[in-house]
């Protein structure tokens, strides 16, 4: 009988396993060589002695280590693993460790190991020779079981072979972008990055330059700054210096502030992320733990049981220095064993102080701080047994044993050597024990919603922590691909020799043990630990070298399209001042006078027109969006809305293109069981109700007088069960049996382990899968009436929850877990019929083979029907992920045949995958039995269906980017309403041919109606060889699905749209894999979801549900923009109307550069007398909430940038100088041409005009307008007299 599928796989290529000439086979008969004869322990004794006076011998393992590593140096690459079964060495080398320990006593020229002589002179006691022999059969039944890659421990053994210098290893051993040896245990913060998330965009020494640069890159900044420093040179000066000064310091420190201020509160985020604490595991040496514990107490792991044996030493203060003495002595010959490598502490440490090589113990729910290598994985159940198998009593004459007495008796009662605890730890757990298993969650990584199955590897599982430090692990240099991992972990003598940072140790030859490491022995940074399971990892990546850190771009600094439409206004704005300039210098010529220059003429002219640029146009702008931010942090509607980014509110009205991930964001991630078909009738709703009685009938066993009966368990084929129905009809017995029948299968057909943890007092049982599918399928089984009681790897117990009695009992034959090219699981099972402790034997009881999977394969595989394909399309219109549930029973002679065959599949070198489903195919997946089709509806988001809707009709195109697979993206998108009903979802799915791409090009153009669904490789392929093509395409789709994204495909699609439309992309996301395309956005929106908040820290605007985003679009995206570039036109007109007026009194004078307003008059005007005026417009509403709600149409009028354009801009500069023209003349005519009358005349004028324009252009009052505009015409009338150095008071008193 084949062992299960899911835990046994066929030798690798080049296994020791099948080479005849096996180095490991004749290292095994050495270790117990059949031609040794006994000696006594007297004799052993007395040529112990003697021992020191021989010549060295040379070990036999040694000799053939030469032999192996002078035959390696001419292998090829593919042969550089031939005899790397390091698993039997491994256990080779515990024997050995114990045969070392039992001998203490005995002639050093028999020892075993590595110091075994070349020619054997004699062996040690029976005893010896029976404990190896025990080994032989374990270590064949090791081997057959734990294999690794020749290529992975190949590399040491060539490098040995090398000529290069210490120096050049150390070189590269330094560097931390290549490869890494990581001792277990053992930090070293000077190599490797620290482990700190950081979201801000600059430091103590980036801020002032990086600030500084952005704020001259905008062109009306620069012009100021040249203005000012104009100022500076005598001939140019007009009035004070301050006046051009202190505006331009004004506008930098309040942007320069507010950037400040926002990256400080990234900074606290980031801090908080990073002071999460985590237990640590502290290693000590085992006499300094002695030492210290009778002056502290601290937490030990199972160190316990092996320091109770040294404890009592204590005790004898006369002879502790002199065992201490012995001991010493003994380990440095490399005889002593029974101590541990070290004593553990368990202590807090924060994620920021967390290195390279600490051993980090994680239980459920917590979030995983870097890149670790899972070391072990230890269930409570199996923590128990460990600690109980360890705990062996001791007594006190045993632990003070005296060398130069009874050195035959020191094993005697002794407790187990730390070394034997290994051995023991590698069979218990290689026979299917439990443990070395853990589940994670990666939807904040990589987007995928199902939970991942990690695994310890066999090598350090079986250790206990003390032995961790003998530990090393090699990675590869930090790269961003969160799905590949190659590695490798040693178990060496020492843990000394663990710490040296070299690929080949000198002198420990093949006594040290390796392993392969993939990515099913990784958890990456910001993935979740969700089993039960105390999870023991060392971290091999920190900070910016783990992987997710790697596939997010850096923070950048975010510019709003207003700004730039501002930023070009400016340079008309300014052109025009120099056109005013030149022309009235030109008009009075250019010939130099003394005292006139044309040129110095010019300049003052363009100092005086400066106000055309206002400065206080960046002031205001800045006021309001911090004002639009508070209306956003405190709206009602909008609960825990924080802007963390204030530069760009304006940019919410102006977005044309939402790209969303799925998982967390438009779903709960939270499956529910919502429909099943079983043939003739559908069940759904309230109509589960009848499913729960159909269960309950056909799990009932009719209780007897036969005892037997109490034992009696159901089978596919019980027929006493029915009795129950006898009354009822024909057609509802056969609709019960299906029911029952259905149920069963989906109770069986599964990778589910439930679990239970005390909560409240209260047990409570869950469910850990690799799919929420699953976990949804078996909870609504255990809500009809069958539970999942009890699942390990070779038997299933399902429970009835109505009487808690186990009503059905199965032994898992193998298992066929779900892959993305199967798209099916299936599990071959053996039913009890009676309850039993032991396992039946193979001729006994039922075999059923179950399958579920798409119904795309599994239309072909299912016996002929005429409603499968109807009703799992009815079910994908509802928006339902189906699956399609068979079953096929097999005779026991059946199944040996499979099982032989499938066997010898799994041998096979080449297309060992290809054979093991053919053999599948053939054996199992031909006419199955249809049973059923179930429903599982993804929850969505609250509001999400509207939400979509709403969005659609602004003008908004949707497209959802997702790392989750093709057919979940498919089900979301139908039943969120992304894709319209009946709208044609055209699927590209691994396309590889670039001939194959044109296609599908071609007939999307031909069809821009549709809705494009297409997976990450797919995408990749467009995007490297037709990237102009396929987004000139996808952009004129009203929906684009993309799945299987990687993080960096999220961020390249949205900079693509950005590069490709010129429109403004919000990005919307929830996970960690979310952030590279939150930042690459224009405007990044984070929901701060279940499993963290790393998308919304990132963001520039965070929420807490999505259909939240509709209203900051609709209204607050709205009033941002309209408010925002109302204001910028009025303080435009502001400048204009002042430079206009200045234009007039210089033709007046003749062409003289002479201020008009001077000093206070011109900083007034901008500042007291009109600047709240202006500001309250950030107040102003063109309509209501439910009118922009009720008519998300209006939205689109936005997005075309009407609000301010160059239309808009030129109208007011119409306006302005119409305006202008009007007041400087009419004052000059009816007052005088140059004097303080028609100064006090000119500018009271203006000032009232700017408050009676701000009056004419509000829509909505507020009472804050109301008061503004009020308060500012008292304060100007107040001001009057005491601006004597400016006005004529008489003159304004005989007004």
């Amino acid at each position: 009988m084949p062992p299960s599928t899911s835990q046994s796989t066929a030798d690798p290529p080049g296994s020791p396993t099948h080479d005849s000439d096996s180095d490991l086979d004749l290292d095994l008969h050495e270790l117990d060589p059949a031609t040794s004869s006994h000696r006594s322990f007297n004799r052993s004794g007395h040529n112990r002695d003697s021992s020191d006076q021989r010549a060295p011998r040379i070990a036999l393992r040694n000799l053939r280590m030469g032999g192996l590593r002078r035959a390696k140096r001419s292998r090829g690459y593919g042969e550089l693993g031939q005899d790397l079964d390091n698993t039997g060495d491994d256990a080779e080398a515990l024997l050995d460790d114990a045969e070392r320990h039992g001998s203490r006593s005995m002639d050093r020229d028999h020892a075993s190991g590595d110091d075994a002589p070349l020619l054997p002179g004699g062996s040690s006691s029976s005893r010896r020779r029976s404990f190896a022999q025990e080994g032989l059969g374990r270590l064949s039944a090791l081997r057959s079981n734990l294999r690794l890659p020749g290529f992975m421990g190949g590399s040491g053994e060539q490098q040995s072979g090398r000529d290069t210098s210490d120096d050049q290893d150390e070189e590269e051993e330094d560097d931390p972008s290549a490869s890494r040896l990581v001792p277990v245990g053992f930090a070293d913060p000077s190599r490797f990055p620290p482990n700190r998330i950081s979201n801000a965009k600059y430091t103590a020494f980036t801020f002032l330059p990086v600030t500084l640069y952005n704020e001259f890159s905008f062109f009306f900044n620069m012009y100021f700054l040249l203005v000012a420093l104009s100022q500076a040179i005598p001939a140019l000066r007009i009035g004070y210096l301050t006046t051009y000064i202190a505006p331009l310091a004004f506008v930098l420190v309040i942007t320069m502030g507010k950037e400040a201020y926002d990256d400080i509160g990234r900074r606290k985020r980031d801090n908080e992320a990073n002071a999460e604490e985590y237990t640590v595991l502290h290693f000590e040496e085992p006499g300094q733990a002695m030492a210290a514990a009778s002056q502290r107490s601290h937490r030990k792991l199972k160190s316990d049981s092996v320091k109770r044996r040294r404890r009592r030493l204590l005790k004898n203060g006369e002879r502790l220095s002199d065992i201490r003495e012995e001991e010493e002595r003994i380990e440095g010959q490399g005889l002593l064993q029974s101590q541990p490598s070290s004593v553990v502490r368990e202590l807090p440490r924060k994620s920021r102080d967390l290195k390279v090589g600490d051993v980090l113990k994680l239980s459920k729910g917590q979030r995983v701080p870097a890149d670790v290598v899972i070391l072990k994985c230890e269930t409570p159940e199996t923590a128990h047994d460990t600690v109980a198998h360890e705990d062996v009593p001791t007594g006190e004459e045993d632990l003070l044993v005296d060398p130069e007495r009874e050195p035959h008796s020191s094993n005697k009662g002794k407790g187990p050597d730390v070394r034997d605890i290994v051995q023991d730890n590698v069979q218990d757990n290689d026979v299917g024990g439990p443990g070395g298993e853990t589940f994670i969650r990666t939807d904040q990584l990589d987007g995928e919603t199902d939970w991942k199955l990690r695994l310890a590897c066999p090598l350090s599982q079986n250790l206990p922590a003390e032995e961790f430090v003998r530990l090393r692990v090699t990675g590869g240099k930090p790269d961003k691909r969160v799905n590949e991992f190659l590695g490798s972990i040693e178990l060496l003598p020492t843990k000394e020799d663990a710490q040296v940072l070299s690929s080949t140790l000198p002198g420990v030859g093949d006594a040290s043990k390796s392993a392969a490491l993939s990515v099913d022995n990784t958890a990456w940074a910001n993935t979740v630990i969700a089993s039960q399971a105390t999870t023991f990892a060392v971290i091999v990546y920190t900070g910016v070298q783990t992987r997710s850190a790697l596939s997010t771009a850096p923070s950048r600094s975010k510019t709003g399209l207003l700004e730039y439409e501002i930023n070009s206004l400016t340079k008309i704005l300014c052109a025009i001042t120099l056109a005013l300039s030149v022309i009235l210098v030109a008009i009075e010529g250019f010939e130099n006078t003394e005292g006139n220059v044309w040129y110095v003429k010019i300049m003052r002219f363009l100092v005086l027109f400066s106000t055309i640029v206002p400065i206080s146009l960046r002031v205001n702008l800045d006021l309001g969006k911090s004002a639009y931010s508070w209306f956003i942090h405190r709206d009602p509607g909008i609960p825990g809305a924080v802007v963390r980014t204030s530069t760009i509110p304006e940019d919410l009205g102006r977005i044309e293109y939402l790209l969303s991930d799925k998982t967390g964001t438009l779903t709960q991630n939270d499956m529910e069981m919502k429909k099943i078909h079983v043939g003739t009738v559908s069940y759904a709703n309230e109509a589960m109700d009848e499913v729960v009685s159909y269960v309950r009938q056909g799990f009932h066993v009719q209780p007897t007088v036969d005892p037997a009966s109490r034992k009696a368990l159901i089978t596919p084929s019980s027929t006493f069960a029915t009795t129950a129905n006898i009354g009822t009809t024909r057609t509802r017995r056969e609709i019960g049996t299906r029911v029952r029948d259905v149920v069963l299968a989906l109770a069986l057909c599964h990778n589910v382990t439930p679990t239970t943890e005390e909560e409240g007092g209260k047990t409570v049982t869950s469910y850990q899968a690799s799919s929420p599918d699953e976990i949804a399928i078996v909870r609504w089984t255990e809500y009809v009436g069958l539970r999942l009681a009890h699942r390990d790897r070779k038997a299933m117990v399902l429970e009835s929850t109505e009487t808690g009695r186990t009503v059905v009992q199965v032994r898992i034959l193998d298992v066929f877990p779900f892959t993305s090219e199967g798209k099916r699981m299936g599990v071959i099972v053996q039913f009890y019929e009676s309850m039993q402790s032991g396992i039946p034997d193979l001729d006994s009881g039922e075999i059923w083979f179950y399958q579920k999977g798409a119904d795309t394969v599994m239309g072909s595989i299912v016996v002929e029907n005429d409603w499968l394909d109807e009703e799992t399309a009815n079910m994908a219109r509802e928006g339902l992920r189906t699956l399609v549930v068979g079953r096929k029973r097999l005779s026991h002679q059946q199944y040996r045949e499979f099982s032989r065959d499938y066997q010898e599949a799994s041998l096979v070198i080449n297309g060992r995958d290809a054979s093991m489903q053919r053999v599948v195919s053939e054996h199992l997946e031909r006419s199955l039995e249809l049973l059923g089709v179930t429903g599982v509806e993804d929850k969505l988001q609250k509001d999400v269906k509207p939400s979509l809707e709403l969005l659609r009709n602004a003008g908004i195109k949707i497209w959802m980017l997702t790392g989750d697979k093709v057919e979940t993206a498919r089900c979301v998108a139908v039943s969120s309403k992304l894709v319209a009903r009946g709208q044609f979802i055209y699927t590209v799915a691994k396309l590889k041919r670039k001939d194959n791409a044109r296609d599908h090009l071609d007939f999307l153009r031909s069809k821009t109606d549709s809705c494009l669904l297409i997976d990450g490789e797919s995408l990749a392929l467009f995007l490297t060889h037709f990237r102009v093509e396929f987004i000139s395409v996808a952009v004129q789709l009203p929906t684009v699905v993309a799945c299987r994204c990687s993080p960096t495909q999220k961020a390249e699609v949205a900079e693509l749209i950005k590069e490709h439309t010129k429109k403004r992309v919000c990005c919307i996301g929830d996970g960690g894999n979310d952030v590279s395309m939150i930042q690459a956005a224009d405007v990044g929106v984070g929901i701060v979801g279940k499993e963290g908040r790393q998308a919304s820290l990132a963001a520039d605007f965070s929420i807490e549900q999505f259909h939240h985003l509709t209203k900051l679009l609709v209204w607050h995206g709205r009033n941002s923009y309209k408010r925002s570039a109302k204001l910028a036109q009025f303080v435009i007109h502001r400048g204009l109307i002042i430079a206009v007026c200045q234009t007039m009194y210089s033709i007046a004078i003749d062409f003289e550069p002479e201020g008009l307003y001077k000093d206070w008059l011109l900083v007034g005007y901008a500042t007291i007398y009109t600047a709240a005026p202006v500001l309250s417009l950030v107040l102003d509403k063109d309509v209501d909430e439910n009118l922009a709600n009720l008519y998300p149409e209006l939205y689109k009028e936005l997005t075309s940038g009407r609000s301010l354009s160059y239309r808009t801009f030129f109208v007011w500069v119409l306006v302005s100088v119409y305006q202008g023209c009007v007041i400087q003349g009419l004052s000059q005519l009816l007052v005088e041409v140059d004097g303080p009358k028609m100064v006090a005349v000119s500018y009271t004028v203006l000032v009232l005009n700017e408050l009676l324009m701000v009056a004419i252009e509000i829509t909505t009052w507020h009472p804050v307008m109301i008061v503004s505009i009020l308060g500012t015409f008292l304060a100007f009338v107040g001001s009057i007299p005491f601006l004597g150095g400016y006005y004529d008071l008489e003159f304004i008193i005989t007004l």
